[in-house]
Parts: C-alpha cells; structure tokens; sequence
C-alpha cells in the first residue's frame, strides 16, 4: 500500500489492513499476534490510532468503520520486543519480523499473526501468518 508522504508518512500499512484481512477470511479478533515495525515508537502508537479511527477510516479507507472495532490488546503487540529493542537491519527488517512471528506462533501454538511494516516514501505492507501445527 501507498499514501501521500505528507504528513502521515509512515501509515501506509493502514490501508492494507482490511484488504489483507478480507482475503485471509479472519478479522482482526482473531490476531493472536501482531508485529507492528517500530521505526519511531510514536509510529507504532499512530497506527494504532489510525487502526481504532472511524474518522481515519472514512478520510482514508471509505469506510464508516474503524479497521479495528476494538481497542488492540496490547499483551498480543511485538510480545518479544520491536525493531526498536531487536534492531531494524535494513533491507532485512521483514525477514526479522516474520521470522520473529513465526517463532512466536510456533512456540506458543498460536493460529493467526500479523505483521505491519512502513517504509519511506509513504510505502507499506501486511502480511497474515497461519501457524498450522504438525499432527
């Protein structure tokens, strides 16, 4: 996803939000997990808001809706710290992320995680990771 770099710079992963839960078939409730990149630690606390803003989500996403409904657990947010505590290697921040989740679900079993990053220029991206156990 894109938007205008001026002023909301690092929102993009936003707009992907409900276009990558809708083709998951999940809501965001059923998140067990969520990687949300931390390029500024007041970034992080934006997206958020952005994702719990009806009026975000009428200005930006045409929807009367707020992307989240209700407020993001935060016991369920970056559980092993951020790119701010774990580093942020450039042009390897996404494999640290999903590899970070991945770990994560595996170790503790859970289903759904999902992983939000921004990049500069106003560029983002969402991916959902489905941990399915071994039978």
């Amino acid at each position: 996803s894109a938007i205008d770099p001026y002023p909301q710079l690092l929102l993009a992963p936003v707009l992907a939000w409900p276009e990558v839960l809708r083709k998951a078939g999940i809501t965001a409730d059923e998140i067990d997990l969520f990687e949300i990149h931390e390029a500024f630690a007041a970034q992080v606390l934006a997206t958020i808001r952005a994702l719990e803003s009806p009026e975000f989500a009428k200005k930006y996403l045409n929807s009367d809706k707020a992307v989240l409904e209700k407020k993001l657990d935060m016991a369920k947010l970056n559980v092993n710290g951020s790119s701010l505590a774990l580093g942020h290697p450039f042009a390897a921040t996404g494999g640290r992320m999903v590899t970070s989740l991945t770990n994560e679900l595996r170790r503790t079993g859970k289903r759904h995680g999902l992983i939000s990053i921004c990049a500069a220029g106003g560029i983002g991206g969402v991916a959902i990771l489905e941990h399915t156990p071994k039978k």
